[in-house]
């Protein structure tokens, strides 16, 4: 594992900038970005148009290590090259971004209010890839949408097993067990995932992690989880939550940085002008890095 990544992941100042829209989720992306279905007709041409995106966004001059220590890719994204270089390679190389990649497969059907992950038979394959693609971490999400305990434990026990192949290939797994942010009993499933995330974590030797969360209920509920001596960085993510409001949670959450990919791409649209559209984006990125150093 790269030592000056990992020293940049832990005690950077700034947030990680979420690129890693998928097949399913990127239609809606393309389309908040002003590209309509019209625009493509297949699905290569689709991600040829969501890589265009990513491009634009990365090679801005405000995209930077200066205020985002990394960004997660999807995997389509890591095969793919910016100004000829692999895209993992752009991020450290040019713009000194630390360079993720989302390996999950998707969610799996609701059970006992909870969609865990869809089996990744691949995933070893995947991760050599990454590995060699020059990727420091991975991140997978599974979904938290009523406080059951059965529920909650199931999506905490499989999202380590994960973690644990991840570790195994000398990758930074970041944990994401979201809680829906419509969850009628939010705080009531983030007392349940605390404590399971606790116990797992407390069962690591000579380990790290990081952890992906919706931002809690109550303002610096995850305190014990960021200052875990196995856990490397705690990240938020934005949830559905507009960007001004997912910035103001944040801003109550000390030491809790952003991981954000619609509220930070808010606002931009492929009809504007390279100025207009790297100001939108250079103000985007100013306003979660404020929330992120709070």
């Amino acid at each position: 594992m790269n030592t000056e990544q990992a020293t940049q992941m832990h005690s950077g100042q700034g947030f990680i900038a979420a690129l890693d829209q998928s097949g399913g989720s990127t239609p809606k992306a393309l389309a908040a970005y002003g590209v309509s279905e019209s625009e493509y007709s297949s699905e290569a041409e689709m991600f040829d148009k969501v890589h265009e995106m990513r491009t634009r966004i990365i090679k801005a001059p405000a995209f930077s290590g200066d205020k985002i220590l990394g960004a997660i890719l999807f995997e389509r994204t890591m095969d793919s090259l910016i100004d000829g270089m692999p895209t993992a390679q752009f991020l450290w190389d040019v713009k000194h971004v630390v360079p993720f990649l989302k390996v999950d497969s998707g969610l799996a059907d609701e059970a006992n209010g909870v969609q865990i992950l869809k089996p990744m038979p691949t995933l070893d394959s995947l991760l050599v890839r990454a590995k060699s693609a020059g990727i420091f971490g991975t991140k997978m999400r599974s979904l938290i949408k009523q406080a059951n305990p059965e529920g909650v434990a199931a999506v905490v026990q499989q999202q380590f097993e994960v973690a644990s192949q991840i570790l195994s290939h000398e990758l930074m797994p970041i944990v994401e067990p979201e809680v829906d942010i419509n969850c009628p009993d939010k705080a009531e499933a983030e007392a349940l995932l605390k404590a399971e995330l606790t116990k797992h974590l407390d069962q690591l030797t000579d380990q790290k992690v990081m952890l992906k969360l919706t931002i809690p209920s109550v303002p610096d509920f995850y305190a014990d989880l960021i200052n875990h001596p196995n856990v490397l960085r705690v990240v938020a993510l934005s949830g559905g939550y507009s960007r001004d409001e997912a910035n103001q949670k944040l801003a109550e959450n000390h030491n809790m940085i952003a991981s954000f990919s619609r509220a930070l791409a808010e606002g931009l649209f492929a009809q504007q002008s390279d100025e207009e559209f790297n100001q939108i984006l250079s103000d985007s990125i100013d306003g979660i890095y404020q929330a992120s150093i709070s």
